[in-house]
């Protein structure tokens, strides 16, 4: 079997677009993988381009750790997102293509599943709340859609940049109504977005303390982990971090600070599955769990499942909630959600195909040069 084919379907949803990849080969199996990333679509299409016509065109795809070093080795500059997103979708199809060679699911491929669901929060929640009743409204719709779990920022920073005291004020008052609205017995997770200073982050996690938040995810920027583990030790409320980091070399400083209480790297940047197990392995032996990031579509969050399914650190995985429908519209054999959990596919390969169909009326656009490239919880 050789790979005689890689094909890049591009469809804008929401935000950002979609970036799905198609590998197939002479004996007429394929297999998917996906490249979305905010903006820097045409970086990474030239670069999957590149790699199928340096390296993976004409090989047999099965050995996926070793396509995975030798696309990491075809380009005399290696790392950076645009690579290793090219490298990850990519990878993500020969995996899919083994998976479906063999007739197993990809988590079989992995050593097979510690589990047999995996638990999911609601992200992005709650960003279109105006009033304190919006909070309250939006925050019992997570728990009626059936999540335990959902990530939300009561710092709304595009209405009072540079007011701190009224941003950490209004904060607490609506946290203390998402908890109220929810009760105890549901994880409620604060995304700053790098929005914070070292002070400021400290003081706005100690308003909303006794409101027990599940996390705090990158209180501060992400380049500096001295800076980081200096803030953790301080820190009342678990910091998670990790969305923007690539490779192991990268995550391995933060770990061995002690930066971060729970990592989350983004299987599609910090290049697929290949990669991502062996952040996890090393975050494995400094006790620290896994939750990925994850904001792209119906293949990245099937990658990102096989995975979390095999890992013993696993903690939670991303859901963009808002998207489940046409995810589901966009898959043949949409994931069963079920409690809070999505089930595990029992298909070969990720168990789905990419139903194109679906996405016929999302077509690909250009993002405007000026504003940024963030989901509309940033805008």
């Amino acid at each position: 079997m050789k790979v005689t084919k890689v094909e890049i379907f591009k469809h804008w949803v929401q935000w950002r677009n979609w970036v799905l990849v198609r590998v197939s080969t002479d004996e007429g199996l394929y297999g998917w993988g996906e490249a979305s990333i905010p903006g820097s679509v045409e970086s990474v299409e030239a670069a999957i381009h590149s790699l199928a016509d340096l390296y993976l065109i004409g090989k047999d795809p099965a050995g996926v750790e070793a396509h995975w070093h030798g696309m990491h080795h075809a380009w005399r500059w290696k790392g950076g997102p645009i690579l290793l997103t090219a490298i990850a979708a990519l990878e993500g199809a020969l995996w899919d293509i083994e998976g479906k060679r063999l007739g197993v699911p990809v988590y079989r491929l992995l050593g097979g599943p510690i589990r047999d669901r995996v638990r999911i929060y609601a992200s992005h929640w709650i960003y279109h709340a105006e009033t304190l009743d919006d909070v309250a409204a939006n925050a019992k719709e997570a728990v009626t859609r059936g999540f335990n779990a959902f990530k939300w920022s009561p710092f709304p920073r595009n209405k009072y940049r540079g007011d701190e005291a009224r941003v950490i004020a209004e904060g607490r008052e609506r946290m203390a109504v998402a908890r109220e609205a929810v009760g105890p017995n549901v994880d409620i997770m604060i995304e700053a977005g790098e929005g914070f200073t070292p002070r400021s982050a400290l003081r706005a996690a100690k308003a909303i303390e006794e409101f027990d938040p599940f996390w705090f995810e990158e209180p501060i920027s992400r380049e500096n982990s001295k800076a980081l583990a200096e803030l953790k030790h301080q820190f009342p409320i678990p910091i998670a971090t990790g969305e923007n980091l690539l490779t192991r070399w990268e995550f391995r400083e933060m770990l061995e600070l002690s930066a971060a209480d729970v990592i989350q790297p983004d299987l599609v940047h910090a290049g697929g599955i290949t990669e991502v197990r062996k952040i996890a392995s090393l975050a494995d032996t400094y006790y620290i769990p896994v939750a990925p990031h994850n904001s792209g579509g119906p293949i990245a969050t099937l990658m990102s499942l096989h995975l979390m399914a095999t890992i013993p650190n696993f903690l939670i995985l991303e859901q963009m909630e808002e998207e489940r429908e046409i995810r589901a519209a966009a898959s043949t054999v949409p994931l069963e959600f079920e409690d809070g959990y999505f089930k595990l596919p029992t298909g070969p390969g990720w168990g789905t195909d990419v139903n194109l169909d679906a996405l016929a009326d999302y077509p690909y656009k250009r993002h405007p040069a000026s504003g940024r490239m963030v989901p509309p919880y940033y805008a």
